[in-house]
C-alpha cells in the first residue's frame, strides 16, 4: 500500500470486517487506530514488524507496566493475524510476550463514608444553582446504588426510567442484552427529583438522554472521568487496590461485594442469590459475578467455599 495513511486504511478494513460480524470493538478500535496513526507517523512501510508493535505498546502506554503492555498486545494480535492472511511475513507477537493481560487486580472497595463524601462533593460542583451538581451527584449515586456500568448510565434515556414501577430499563448493553433493574424507593425518589430538574431546563422528550450536560445533550464519558478525577483529588483518596487510584468502575465492584456481604450476614442461599445478582448487573454468566469477589480478601472465603462444595458434590457423584 502506497498511500500516506496506509496503516490506518488497513486497520479500518479490519474493523469494518469485524464489525460486520457483530463485534463492537469500541475501545479496541480506538486503540488500533492510535497504533495505525503511530505507524504512519513514523513512516512505517511494509508488513507489521515485532519492533514496530513493541515500540507502540511500550512507548505509547500511559502507565508503563507489563500488564498494560500485555493488554495492548491483546488488541494488536488479532489485527496482526488479519494482516498475515494477505502477507505471511507479518510478525505475530507471542501472546505471553509481556505476561498475562488479564490478571485479577484488586479493586478499591469504597467505604460508606467515601461514597457519602463523593456525593457531597459532587453536589458542591460549580456553577452553583445549575443542573451540573445534581447531574453528577445523581449519576455517581445511581452507579453506587445499582452497580450499573458507566456506559449504561450515560446511555439511559428518559423513557428508560419508570418512576411508577421503580425500575430502569437497560437496553442493548455490553452483551447485546436488555434487562430491567428494580430500584430501591430512595433511589427512585432521587432520580425523579433529578428528572424534574432537567425537564424544567430541557424538556421531557422520551428519547432524550437522562443525564445531560449544560447544553442538554449526552454527557461525554471523558468529561465524566475528568470530573471524577477532580473530585477524587479534592477528597485526597489513597487507593487500597492494585490500580493507581480509585475508579468509577470500583463503585460497581463495591456494589456487588457489599451485596454478597449482606447476604452472608443474613444467612441467604449464596448460590441462588448470585444467579439473581448476575442477572441484575447484566453479566453473561454467574462466573463473571464471582470474579468480582476474587480481588477482595474477605470475600475469597465465599469463592473457596463455593468451590469446595462443588468439588465435594463432583467427587460424591463419581464415587456413586
Amino acid at each position: 500500500m502506497t498511500t500516506v495513511n496506509a496503516m490506518q486504511l488497513r486497520v479500518q478494513d479490519y474493523l469494518d470486517e469485524r464489525r460486520r460480524l457483530g463485534h463492537a470493538l469500541g475501545i479496541a478500535g480506538s486503540r488500533l487506530l492510535a497504533f495505525a496513526r503511530f505507524a504512519d507517523d513514523v513512516g512505517h512501510k511494509g508488513p507489521l514488524t515485532l519492533q514496530l508493535i513493541v515500540d507502540w505498546v511500550q512507548g505509547q502506554a500511559t502507565r508503563a507496566t507489563p500488564i498494560t503492555w500485555a493488554r495492548r498486545l491483546e488488541i494488536i494480535r488479532p489485527f496482526a493475524k488479519f494482516c498475515a492472511q494477505e502477507d505471511p511475513s507479518t510478525a505475530i507477537p507471542s501472546a505471553d510476550l509481556f505476561g498475562r493481560g488479564h490478571r485479577r487486580l484488586t479493586p478499591h472497595i469504597y467505604t460508606d463514608d467515601e461514597v457519602a463524601k463523593l456525593l457531597l462533593a459532587a453536589g458542591g460542583l460549580l456553577p452553583a444553582g445549575s443542573l451540573r451538581p445534581a447531574t453528577y451527584q445523581t449519576l455517581f449515586g445511581l452507579i453506587a446504588a445499582t452497580g450499573l456500568r458507566l456506559s449504561e448510565a450515560l446511555n439511559l434515556r428518559c423513557i428508560n426510567f419508570d418512576s411508577a414501577q421503580s425500575r430502569l430499563t437497560i437496553r442493548e448493553t455490553k452483551f447485546r442484552k436488555s434487562r430491567h433493574v428494580p430500584l430501591h424507593p430512595t433511589a427512585t425518589a432521587v432520580l425523579e427529583r433529578y428528572r424534574q430538574q432537567r425537564d424544567r431546563r430541557f424538556g421531557s422528550a422520551a428519547a432524550d438522554h437522562f443525564f445531560v450536560n449544560r447544553l442538554g445533550t449526552c454527557l461525554a464519558r471523558s468529561t465524566v472521568h475528568g470530573v471524577f478525577q477532580q473530585l477524587r483529588s479534592t477528597l485526597g483518596w489513597i487507593a487500597r487496590g492494585d490500580h493507581a487510584a480509585p475508579r468509577i468502575h470500583d463503585l460497581r465492584h463495591t456494589f456487588i461485594c457489599k451485596r454478597v456481604k449482606f447476604w452472608q450476614r443474613d444467612g441467604a442461599d449464596i448460590d441462588h442469590a448470585m444467579i439473581a445478582l448476575a442477572t441484575y448487573v447484566g453479566h453473561a454468566g454467574v462466573s463473571h459475578t464471582y470474579w468480582y469477589l476474587t480481588g477482595v480478601p474477605d470475600l475469597m472465603a465465599v469463592v473457596g467455599d463455593r468451590f469446595e462444595r462443588y468439588a465435594s458434590r463432583t467427587k460424591e457423584a463419581g464415587d456413586a
